[in-house]
């Protein structure tokens, strides 16, 4: 299991070529929040097209690189078209509030986590209560539910069942515990 903001950086190279493509600056999401694909670093004040590589063309995802199976795989994408991203589109997945069905607030997201060559499914969130929170009390970890129907991940905000809220764990038990299974 990796968390998305350990590939945000990594350089992305070509598998029979060692080319460098660029650089990881998002993750591209599906409407069921499953990783479809990566955005790369772009240079330019106003951007209105980005390069993007489709998830299925990413062999390995390392912790110094990811490689992918060619450099056809590398496509322009206009920004307007990312739909749901992890910190870049209209639709970010950082910063979204997730709540219980009972309207309790567990944190805004700060990180997922997924296992990279599974059908990518988000596997757990981690949800920050802000800088301060961060400091005094840690974040916290918070395990996808089996049930994917569950959870609803909206537009504007992640709802989940009553139950998550007993469900959250310190980071640092969900590095231990929560990663080995």
């Amino acid at each position: 299991m990796i968390k998305l903001q350990q590939l945000i950086g990594l350089p992305v190279l070509v598998i029979h070529s060692g080319k460098r493509e660029g650089t990881i600056k998002d993750a591209i999401f599906d409407s069921h929040w499953k990783v479809t694909g990566l955005v790369l670093e772009s240079s330019g004040w106003f951007v209105s097209v980005v390069k993007t590589v489709d998830w299925n063309a990413v062999l390995t995802c390392g912790v110094d690189a990811i490689i992918i199976s060619d450099e056809a795989a590398v496509q322009k994408t206009k920004l307007e078209q990312l739909g749901r991203t992890f910190c870049t589109s209209k639709i970010q997945l950082k910063g979204m509030p997730m709540v219980t069905v009972h309207g309790v607030m567990l944190g805004q997201v700060s990180d997922v986590y997924f296992h990279p060559f599974m059908g990518t499914p988000i596997v757990g969130f981690e949800l920050t209560d802000g800088f301060i929170s961060d400091l005094m009390e840690g974040r916290k970890w918070l395990r996808a539910p089996e049930d994917s129907n569950a959870v609803l991940l909206g537009e504007d905000a992640i709802i989940v069942p009553a139950v998550s809220e007993a469900e959250l764990e310190p980071v640092a038990a969900s590095n231990s515990k929560n990663r080995e299974k």
